[in-house]
């Protein structure tokens, strides 16, 4: 008989494994909210810091930013779906193999096709472009894409398209990083900033890499996704990790993950030692960040999200903050040009689950002390509060 894995338990489910319920372990670390979430979401920087803050409940923005920059724990690199995450450094091989090589792949065939539109270089001329740019790098140790264009003036050769003009240069850098060659260090501004300083991979990491084997790579982050985020659907895998449906189920036969049915009659699928249920969590709430990892984790997400995507969702996909309450999606937030934290709830809660909202929405407010955030992509509903 097949198990049935209900909305409910889902929900509990995602609120022990994701830090959002119960009190935060003694010594939790910014790393383990990272594995906890298999890749924390990073196309927004903010969003790093706004989300290891929701599970440990306080500012760590020096914390943090030791782990990525002295010890280097956690590494900012290209990943599934052509987006930017933070990882544990030494889970980023399986996404490197798994992900981000076949993203390589793509991204430099695309090039060269624009490049020969553009009449302005073949193979030959990229890899010799390529090959002159990382030779400056390792001679600066680290530098900026215009300090690089400075020493590779071909960076600045222009693709001319239809929306506008661009550079070479960070399409060149970008498969330099998604080749794995070279990686992205410091902000040049603040933890907020999203420009930064680039240095050579083997310079910035302890050790070279491994080159994994794909196949076996994409098995394993199959099992961390299934292990943090299951039960979720075939389709939500294919969503979440850029594969093709094929690739998907191969890595699910190989852990032999197991189908269950959930509430809509979805089939569902989670690990061979994780079918037995999991306790309530009770009342809980948390303020997430734009793109916070559980929010994207899925691509069907009506049972945490209801019809509130309009609101709550730009119209390309990308998750505004979000207000949480017991494993569902009840509002949005915002800052207000003063840096208030404003909260527009979109469902009827208990007035508990309010009074524990608000003060949530202070505590955020609290330890921004000022920091002005607003997201990269802006959703309506946090548009409004906002005032812009």
């Amino acid at each position: 008989m097949t198990l049935h894995i209900d909305t409910e338990q889902r929900r509990a489910r995602l609120a022990w494994r994701h830090g959002l319920a119960g009190p935060v372990a003694p010594g939790k670390t910014p790393e383990d909210v990272a594995a906890d979430l298999v890749a924390l979401h990073a196309t927004d920087p903010a969003t790093v810091h706004l989300s290891v803050a929701a599970r440990l409940h306080q500012p760590l923005i020096a914390t943090v930013e030791d782990a990525l920059y002295e010890r280097r724990s956690l590494l900012r690199m290209l990943g599934m779906r052509r987006t930017m995450f933070v990882v544990p450094t030494g889970f980023a091989p399986v996404i490197q193999a798994g992900a981000t090589r076949a993203v390589a792949a793509e991204q430099r065939r695309l090039l060269l096709r624009h490049l020969a539109e553009a009449g302005a270089g073949d193979a030959a001329w990229l890899a010799d472009v390529e090959e002159s740019t990382f030779e400056a790098l390792r001679r600066r140790g680290t530098a900026t894409a215009a300090q690089l264009a400075a020493d590779e003036p071909r960076l600045r050769t222009v693709l001319v398209f239809p929306q506008g003009n661009q550079y070479v240069t960070s399409r060149l850098l970008f498969l330099l990083a998604a080749d794995g060659r070279i990686v992205r260090g410091r902000p040049l501004g603040s933890w907020i900033s999203s420009q930064y300083a680039w240095s050579c991979a083997e310079t910035w990491l302890a050790e070279p890499m491994p080159d994994l084997d794909p196949a076996h790579a994409r098995t394993e982050l199959v099992r961390a996704w299934l292990a943090r985020f299951g039960p979720g659907t075939a389709a939500d895998l294919k969503w979440w990790t850029g594969w093709t449906m094929t690739q998907t189920r191969a890595a699910l036969r190989a852990l032999e993950a197991v189908e269950v049915t959930l509430d809509g009659g979805e089939t569902g699928f989670v690990l061979p030692d994780d079918t037995d249920p999991v306790p309530d969590p009770g009342p809980w709430v948390a303020l997430l960040p734009s793109l916070d990892p559980t929010v994207m984790g899925f691509q069907s997400r009506m049972w945490y999200l209801g019809k509130h995507a309009p609101a709550l969702f730009d119209r390309t996909g990308n998750a505004g903050p979000t207000v949480w309450a017991g494993g569902r999606i009840i509002g949005g937030w915002a800052q207000r040009a003063t840096g208030e934290v404003a909260v527009e709830l979109v469902e009827d809660v208990p007035a508990a689950t309010r009074r524990a909202v608000d003060r949530a929405a202070d505590e955020l407010h609290g330890w921004l002390d000022g920091v002005r955030v607003t997201p990269r992509f802006r959703a309506p509903l946090e548009r409004k509060l906002a005032g812009s």
